[in-house]
């Protein structure tokens, strides 16, 4: 895992070699283990170093492959031994053990297809000097970012933002990604960014560029497939399918040649990841895996018990950290530079401290459950799509079970029944709660994004297909890796290893909801592995923010958005005072972007 930085002059003038070497600074958080610059004429690539496979000087970058390709890599492939195995079949000769240089083998033997070869998370970037191109590649669901600005004379890119803005690139804010944050709460879910003239390479898209003429080439080559066989299984079936998956999946993301752990919060996802991983660990580093949880000093949203139920069963070595008031405080521009851009909830701030803590106890690489909930159907706000794909009668039993095993009431889910699946209802929702603003910026909104997240809702694949690749999955993604990466941390996403995730997709979609139990399969999977406490329990927390306690009290925050020049544009009044505590963290929370990062 690292950072990546690349400037190519398109009109042939030669790198300004302090410029890349800036880019790479910027982001030593990614790679304190060490740093590499290639310049030749007018591409220079940087590099930033976090050894995890081939701790070697053998395996730093920028690396170069017989005087053909030169890469520099983010990410971690995890079939790389089965893909090296291959490829020495057919002649290859290897000179590391890291997976870097398997990416530059499989390039020159199937060149741009090779991405389809690898199973993994990735940003990447090859200079092919043979071609005279650019080769730069995304990973299927955008585990790992890669941001860049393009114009008719400079190719710009690298792992974070901040990068683009070091070396010039003006700080201005995107309105209409303003507006559909702080009116609709959604994030990351096109190509563009806060700032205006800073875009990402969408995950599973390659960007290829011909250096001779200059010209771009964008082209996705995944999209998720679905298997019909596999929702024909029977339950036992499925379900043994599924696990056998996830096992493999953990089993593919334990390699390492550093210290593994894993995040837990006490909910399903992170407790099954914990326990499979602890069997797996123990038995081939004869060592307690270690497991860190974030405790909520607030006692309505606490899972640390929940968490004791599964550390005890698994026999983990558990680290523990609870953040203050006063931590979350003095962490706020932290957090807000860490990000980059706006948040949803002080709930980031949690993942925060979990990684901080990992960092503070030697613990490089984490598992983490991400992907459970979009893949398994894992959210309250699914309910509404599960009982529309019922028939007749079923969806009055479908209905009542919900209300009996989802921790919603009957009315509850008839509210989120009308409220998801109408868009017009939606959207008039948000902009009512919006009346604060300027119409003409409430107007900014994606009508057309808001109106397919609605119809998304009468099919439950287009709806988790939706939320995997635009709505939902995108920004939980950003937080993570920011959040992480700050700390030198790796994480790493079980849930989201692309064969789970088709085969998640294909699953009877009874089996993801039955008798009124989301992630049913999951539940019937942890048999003996966790207690009945966790796999049946019926509140869902994850690693939520005391807010209660952090935000009681508010000055600080109307501070802050009265100081800000940007949202004196967008607010027509002030009554500020009055809104919820949702719409006041977005306003606060762009204020301080604002501040941070000197927007205009």
């Amino acid at each position: 895992m690292c950072g990546i930085a690349g400037i190519i002059n398109l009109s042939g003038e030669t790198v300004n070699r302090v410029d890349i070497e800036k880019m790479t600074s910027l982001v030593q958080h990614r790679g304190p283990d060490g740093s590499g610059i290639y310049c030749e004429n007018n591409i220079a690539l940087g590099h930033r170093r976090l050894s995890i496979i081939d701790l070697s000087e053998a395996g730093a970058q920028p690396m170069k492959y017989n005087s053909k390709y030169v890469i520099v890599f983010n990410g971690e492939i995890y079939n790389y031994i089965e893909i090296r195995t291959e490829l020495q079949k057919k002649g290859y000769v290897f000179n590391t053990s890291s997976d870097t240089e398997v990416i530059l083998a499989a390039y020159d033997f199937w060149k741009y297809d090779c991405v389809k070869q690898f199973n993994g998370m990735w940003s990447f970037c090859i200079y092919d000097r043979t071609l005279n191109t650019l080769f730069c590649s995304r990973d299927r669901f955008g585990v790992k970012p890669f941001y860049y600005s393009l114009d008719a004379a400079t190719f710009v890119f690298g792992s974070e933002i901040r990068q683009l803005l070091g070396i010039g690139l003006p700080a201005f804010a995107n309105r209409n990604v303003l507006a559909n944050y702080l009116v609709l709460g959604l994030e990351e879910y096109n190509e563009e960014t806060f700032f205006q003239n800073i875009v990402r390479l969408p995950p599973a898209h390659n960007l290829i560029c011909n250096l001779s003429d200059g010209s771009v080439q964008i082209e996705k080559y995944y999209t998720i497939q679905t298997n019909p066989a596999i929702a024909a299984l029977s339950l036992e079936d499925s379900t043994d399918l599924f696990l056998n998956e996830l096992i493999r999946s953990v089993n593919y993301r334990l390699r390492s040649d550093v210290k593994v752990g894993t995040c837990l919060s006490g909910g399903l996802d992170s407790s099954m990841i914990a326990a499979l991983a602890s069997l797996s660990y123990s038995e081939n580093a004869r060592k307690q895996f270690t497991a860190i949880t974030a405790s909520s000093i607030d006692k309505l949203n606490d899972e640390t018990d929940y968490a004791k139920m599964v550390v005890e069963k698994s026999k983990l070595d558990w680290i523990t950290t609870t953040p203050l008031q006063s931590d979350f405080l003095s962490s706020i521009d932290e957090v807000v530079r860490t990000q980059e851009e706006p948040f949803g909830s002080p709930s980031v701030f949690m993942q925060y401290f979990v990684m901080k803590k990992a960092h503070d106890a030697g613990c490089p690489v984490l598992l983490d459950g991400q992907g459970g909930d979009e893949t398994l159907l894992g959210y309250q706000r699914y309910y509404p799509s599960y009982i529309m794909s019922l028939k007749g009668i079923q969806k009055w039993t479908g209905l009542l079970q919900s209300a009996k095993n989802s921790g919603l009431s009957s009315l509850q889910l008839l509210k989120n029944y009308f409220y998801f699946t109408n868009s017009t209802v939606r959207i008039k929702r948000q902009e009512n709660r919006s009346s604060f603003m300027n119409n003409e910026f409430v107007q900014r909104i994606d009508h057309n994004l808001v109106k397919s997240m609605a119809d998304s809702y009468r099919n439950i694949k287009e709806m988790q297909l939706l939320e995997i690749t635009t709505t939902q999955l995108p920004h939980l993604l950003r937080y993570e890796d920011k959040n992480s990466m700050h700390f030198s941390i790796e994480t790493r996403l079980p849930f989201l290893d692309y064969k789970m995730v088709e085969l998640s997709i294909s699953l009877n979609d009874n089996f993801k909801i039955k008798d009124g139990y989301s992630k049913y399969i999951l539940r019937n999977a942890s048999k003996d592995k966790l207690p009945d406490a966790i796999a049946w329990r019926k509140n869902k927390i994850g690693f939520e923010a005391p807010t209660s306690i952090w935000m009681k009290e508010h000055q600080f925050m109307y501070d802050a958005i009265y100081k800000s020049k940007i949202l004196s544009s967008i607010i027509k009044q002030q009554p500020i005072r009055s809104l919820d505590t949702v719409l006041l963290w977005r306003l606060f929370n762009v204020a301080k972007w604002e501040e941070v990062f000197n927007v205009s």
